[in-house]
């Protein structure tokens, strides 16, 4: 009978260069074997199982320091993932082989590589690691004890800095933390508002995920929310720091308790959810926008609509509370020759009504707006390359003397975002950079190569200076001080 050796790879290789598989044995004994034997090491093939196989033994020395008088086969253990059959010989005696003992027999492999030179890896394990990245450490591998109290705990990193005032924030210049966060663009990241909190680091994705990060310290994965079907297109906190409130392509928008991940709220729309915003006078009533002419109120208590707000647009891109609540902006994609009255408009909350579509009168949508933590004033980024500056009070003018640019958009939902003490305005960018300007002269403080691929979303944090989480277009997120 003839062994068998059960392998499979699509490469080609010549039959020539054919060499004997090897057990776990010392390398000394394979290299003092006999002389046309050609070895690996074994940690190629990895452990062994205790699989039977045959070693074709000719007359002479071998390598456990036994002598041969005549041709016979013994049974030798196969290395993982391969499988043989036994031949037995009426020359053969039994023997029992010790933990490390030679092979075996052959398969067709590439000869052994030179000192230097790596160990042939076959096509098919080559495609499946290729590309691939460290995973950050997940909820699995934790103590359940740890997330719990990283995720209701004070970080010790954050405890010194909590003071009745923030400090100066500061532009960051190196990076703590590399992480590939998700499968697929992220969308959204954002620092838990509440100080105690504010290590916990939320990310929003198109793999369908939701995850929490320990980002200010260990940069370990949370928790893993996967409760919808599709793209998860926006999320935010609470005020509270407890729940969760993400919105996505599956036509749902969902609260989420961030301890336990239990669905708290799930509310269905008839259109897929682009953008999200909670009432900062009423915390249970959030705003729902996406692909539709409406953008719809809803309340979590009784998970039924409260208002609809309704506009001659095709979707909104997003949507910004301003000061005290009474009154919220949104944006839309519209960019016909009348646009001026629907690219930005102002709404009241409590009537519906349309206050102001005057607001912009440029012919570029605007992806995301981000509100003045002091001022009244809000910032509006712009598809053409730059962010403008808008008052938050009624007419809501736009201030045309100071203008934010330096950075690139191109058509990325590119998301910015000001630091605590309002000095510092800070977004993202299509090249992968990261800009910093000064709020008050709009010159550029510093630009940072962050990623290579778009640079989706900024998130400077709430309390530690110099401080910010940024994200890319190809699902990874960093940490920068």
């Amino acid at each position: 009978m003839t062994s068998l050796v059960a392998y499979d790879d699509s490469d080609q290789e010549d039959d020539d260069g054919a060499l004997p598989l090897l057990a776990n044995c010392p390398m000394d004994d394979i290299r003092q074997s006999q002389g046309n034997q050609k070895w690996l090491d074994s940690n190629f093939y990895g452990p062994l199982l205790p699989s039977p196989h045959y070693k074709q033994l000719e007359i002479g020395q071998c390598g456990d320091g036994r002598t041969v008088s005549e041709p016979h086969r013994e049974i030798y253990p196969l290395p993982l993932g391969l499988s043989g059959v036994v031949e037995n010989s009426s020359n053969s005696k039994p023997y029992s082989a010790p933990q490390y003992c030679v092979n075996l027999t052959t398969a067709k492999r590439h000869p052994a590589a030179p000192p230097g030179v790596s160990p042939y890896i076959p096509k098919r394990q080559r495609l499946a690691t290729q590309g691939t990245r460290e995973e950050p450490t997940s909820l699995e591998t934790n103590d359940k004890s740890t997330v719990s109290r990283l995720l209701t705990e004070v970080s010790e990193r954050v405890r010194p800095y909590l003071g009745p005032r923030p400090g100066r924030a500061a532009v960051p210049r190196c990076m703590q933390l590399s992480l590939q966060a998700h499968q697929a663009p992220i969308n959204m990241i954002q620092w838990c508002p509440v100080p105690q909190l504010s290590h916990l680091l939320l990310s929003a994705s198109m793999d369908k995920t939701v995850k929490i990060w320990d980002g200010a310290e260990s940069g370990q994965c949370l928790q893993v929310y996967s409760s919808h079907s599709g793209a998860v297109r926006d999320a935010c906190w609470s005020p509270c720091g407890r729940r969760l409130l993400t919105g996505s392509f599956d036509n749902t928008a969902m609260v989420t308790d961030v301890e336990t991940g239990q669905q708290i709220v799930k509310v269905g729309n008839q259109f897929k959810v682009m953008c999200l915003a909670v009432q900062p006078n009423d915390p249970e009533v959030f705003l729902c926008g996406g692909y539709s002419a409406e953008v719809k109120a809803w309340d979590a208590r009784t998970c039924k609509v409260e208002r609809v707000y309704r506009a001659r647009i095709q979707q909104t891109l997003a949507i910004l509370f301003l000061t005290g609540g009474r009154e919220f902006v949104t944006s839309s994609d519209s960019v016909s020759r009348d646009s001026a009255e629907r690219t930005l408009i102002a709404w009241d909350f409590q009537t519906t009504a349309k206050v102001s579509n005057q607001i912009y009168h440029e012919r570029y949508t605007c992806p995301s707006l981000a509100l003045h933590p002091q001022q009244d004033s809000f910032v509006a980024q712009s598809n053409g390359n730059y962010m403008a500056l808008f008052s938050a009070q009624r007419p809501y003018r736009m201030n045309k003397r100071r203008r934010y640019e330096g950075h690139k958009v191109e058509g990325y939902a590119v998301r910015c975002g000001f630091s605590p003490d309002g000095s510092i305005l800070a977004t993202g960018s299509s090249t992968g950079s990261v800009h910093f300007y000064d709020q008050q002269s709009a010159r550029t403080l510093h630009t940072l190569l962050a990623h290579q691929q778009a640079c989706m979303c900024v998130s400077l944090h709430p309390v530690l200076p110099a401080v910010v989480a940024t994200c890319d277009w190809g699902g990874e997120l960093r940490i920068w001080q």
